[in-house]
């Protein structure tokens, strides 16, 4: 059965604030990003370089994935970041603003440059070329791994209204959707920044859950455990993928190809959404959580 790593939650850190990544290292997140862009102001870039090779002497984040996201390379601090970056422990590189595949072919050029061949690609997709183009950036290279959606800066440049449906970005949403299924990479939804309204937030990871994303970044700690509620198989979905696997063994074992379950026909191709549940809920079964795989919502 293909191991599939569960990307539920990915918490963006402010590298700047040795009390955020300190917590970080606490939560029930399964990638922790520590964020070196947008979230520290320009007179502390050097200072979140610093602070973040300072925290990452010690690596233990317990089972999250360890993501640094650099500063574009045509600003001041792209280069001496990544530089910096792939001496650290960490899991892989964030590259922001991703907008074709000879820009990310650059980008991965250089870190390996550097010396990062050994972490894994990240990038996000936050503009309305990205998104055009978001088909030939993930078919750039085997190295890359996830697509992450910039949601805030791509409402922007849109110039849509947001509304809680968020019915302005879902073209979008599903063209890079689309492209992360194509390629066979993880594909990622934008952040959610209504720390108080709860009720939106849930419904806007419930969304992204049923438009088929792997999971949803956050802003706020607080935000953790319905973003991973949300996103954690339900004891409904694994019940169906276990008697799926069987009946397709079974129907193996006859020579045939197709099974039929319940009265319905099972093609071979649910028999990848079986093992995906699966997998991921004995990954979140593993680090204790568990609890989470309540009843189908």
């Amino acid at each position: 059965m293909t191991t599939y790593r569960p990307r539920r939650t990915m918490l963006y850190v402010p590298a700047h604030i040795e009390k955020h990544i300190n917590k970080a290292r606490g939560l029930s997140v399964d990638s922790v990003i520590f964020d070196q862009q947008e979230s520290v102001p320009p007179h502390q870039k050097e200072l979140a370089r610093e602070t973040l090779k300072k925290q990452l002497a010690n690596p233990d984040f317990g089972y999250s994935e360890k993501i640094v996201r650099i500063n574009p390379f045509d600003t001041p601090w792209g280069d001496d970041d990544l530089k910096a970056a792939v001496q650290m422990d960490i899991d892989a590189i964030l590259f922001p603003r991703m907008e074709s595949r000879a820009q990310l072919e650059e980008a991965i050029y250089k870190m390996d440059t550097a010396g990062g061949s050994h972490l894994k690609v990240m990038v996000n997709i936050e503009s309305p070329l990205g998104v055009l183009r978001a088909e030939e950036i993930a078919g750039t290279s085997d190295r890359l791994e996830v697509l992450v959606m910039g949601t805030t800066d791509l409402a922007n440049e849109l110039k849509m209204t947001p509304t809680p449906d968020r019915s302005g970005l879902l073209s979008s949403l599903s063209l890079v959707m689309l492209a992360g299924r194509a390629h066979k990479k993880c594909v990622i939804d934008g952040p959610h920044f209504d720390l108080k309204n709860v009720e939106a937030c849930e419904f806007a990871c419930r969304q992204a859950r049923d438009l088929g994303f792997d999971g949803k970044t956050v802003i706020h700690p607080v935000q953790l455990n319905y973003t991973n509620d949300a996103f954690t198989p339900k004891r409904g979905e694994i019940n169906k993928a276990k008697r799926i696997l069987e009946a397709m063994e079974q129907a193996n074992k006859d020579d045939r190809s197709i099974a039929i379950l319940d009265d319905r026909l099972v093609e071979p191709s649910l028999a990848e959404w079986a093992e995906r549940v699966i997998s991921v809920y004995e990954t979140v079964h593993q680090i204790g959580q568990s609890d989470l795989c309540g009843p189908e919502k």
